[in-house]
């Protein structure tokens, strides 16, 4: 069978979207060709966003090759299904543009996973995959019988069938991952990067995938939920791989980067740089000293709130306190160039603390964000805490309080976010 994999041209007028706005690798796609090729599938993958690809063009080259089949994600690469835009504008678009010329189309990310028959409806593809989606994407180019594939829903007349439940990749076994030679070329962001000198082209790779800890924030229920650990030495294979190619920095996009003491022995003599995001209370000093021996630049560490009711608010389960947290980040400083911590906006805030602790933490040079407003995304537990679980109008609800809870934004969301009715005008109704 001949499959596209498409990530569309993204972009984000008007969106609540707070996540970086560069194009990365779509590590969802890359799994999914690795593995479609495996199985004997040809496969087309195409980056609208990392070429810089226009809409139409890229709807007529995924014509042009007349797959049977044609996946886009709703999200820019997994590093981001936790913080998707909520919006469904840019895949509709692709849709639209393709025309029926590119087979049955399905749809991956976040969207479908926790509203599959809104998505369903709102984008007007075939199908939607629920959960995380490489393995689920080579069952539905191997099985012509939709009700025999899981984690999936399709429109089945006027009906809309959800067959089973939601899909959790083995991934620790997933292959190494190779990128074309012009994508790594192109690619010179370096994700989170501040305060060195970036040189050369960056990437984006997986150790682990999923979290062990359970915050209120976290919209992690239906994908990258529970914690997997990548086999080593496939880990390794790809990042020499993407070093052959040029790539000087790596980013690691797992949930938490947790200690991995063989990964950064492995680093140690490797010629790459990277980041990570983790919590920073989970880190002792000696392993701290032993990350930035091994390449680390930049560590954006998940602090949250500064007392600790409000961490236990969150479902933290952090055993530090509030001062120990400091010393940890000031130390990680002494031998990582950058170090941020992250703090979310809530409305029971101590607006004075919050100033103190970022000027307490910045004269010592670790950065401390103003605190970004908390998104209410549907597969998260605060949204259950506040409506119950998702329906129909789940994302316009989140949208709607989000917009009404908050007058000012994150530091990047440079135009007032509209409506979510207003974003979505071309999508289908849910």
């Amino acid at each position: 069978m001949k499959i596209a994999l498409i990530n569309p041209p993204w972009r984000y007028d008007h969106s609540i979207y707070f996540g970086c706005r560069e194009p990365h690798l779509p590590l969802e796609l890359g799994y999914s060709k690795a593995l479609l090729e495996a199985a004997g599938h040809q496969v087309l993958m195409l980056d609208g966003h990392l070429c810089g690809t226009e809409m139409q063009d890229l709807a007529d080259e995924t014509a042009a090759f007349g797959p049977d089949m044609t996946v886009v994600t709703t999200a820019p690469t997994y590093l981001f299904w936790r913080c998707a835009p909520p919006e469904l504008r840019i895949p509709r678009e692709f849709i639209v543009a393709l025309n029926g010329r590119g087979g049955r189309t399905v749809a991956v990310g976040p969207h479908a996973s926790v509203t599959p028959e809104t998505t369903l409806r709102k984008l007007g593809a075939d199908i939607v995959v629920r959960g995380e989606c490489e393995e689920v994407v080579v069952a539905l180019a191997d099985g012509p019988d939709l009700r025999q594939v899981p984690s999936i829903a399709f429109r089945d007349g006027g009906e809309v069938i959800v067959n089973g439940g939601l899909n959790a990749s083995r991934f620790t076994d997933q292959p190494a991952l190779r990128w074309p030679d012009d994508w790594v070329r192109r690619h010179d962001h370096h994700h989170h990067r501040f305060g060195t000198e970036a040189h050369g082209p960056g990437a984006e790779v997986e150790a682990s995938r999923g979290c062990p800890y359970h915050c209120s924030f976290c919209a992690k229920n239906e994908f990258r939920d529970a914690y997997r650990r990548r086999d080593l030495a496939i880990l390794l294979d790809e990042i020499d791989g993407l070093i052959a190619q040029g790539a000087t920095y790596l980013y690691f996009v797992d949930e938490i980067f947790l200690p991995q003491k063989p990964l950064l022995e492995a680093l140690v003599d490797r010629p790459v740089e990277f980041g990570v995001q983790m919590r920073i209370d989970l880190w002792k000093p000696e392993m701290l000293d032993l990350l930035g021996r091994a390449g680390c630049v930049s560590i954006e560490a998940g602090v949250e709130s500064l007392t600790r009711e409000g961490r236990d608010l969150l479902t933290k389960n952090c055993k530090l306190s509030t001062d120990e947290l400091a010393d940890r980040l000031l130390y990680a400083r002494r031998s990582v160039p950058f170090v941020q911590a992250n703090l979310i906006k809530t409305a029971d805030d101590d607006a004075e603390m919050i100033a103190a602790w970022r000027d307490k933490l910045q004269r010592n040079g670790v950065w401390a964000n103003d605190p970004v407003p908390l998104y209410p995304y549907p597969s998260s537990p605060d949204y259950q805490r506040l409506w119950g679980q998702p329906d129909s109008r789940a994302w316009e609800r989140a949208h709607e309080h989000y917009l009404r809870q908050f007058d000012h934004f994150s530091d990047i969301q440079d135009e007032r976010p509209l409506p979510l009715r207003e974003l979505e005008a071309a999508c289908g109704p849910a």
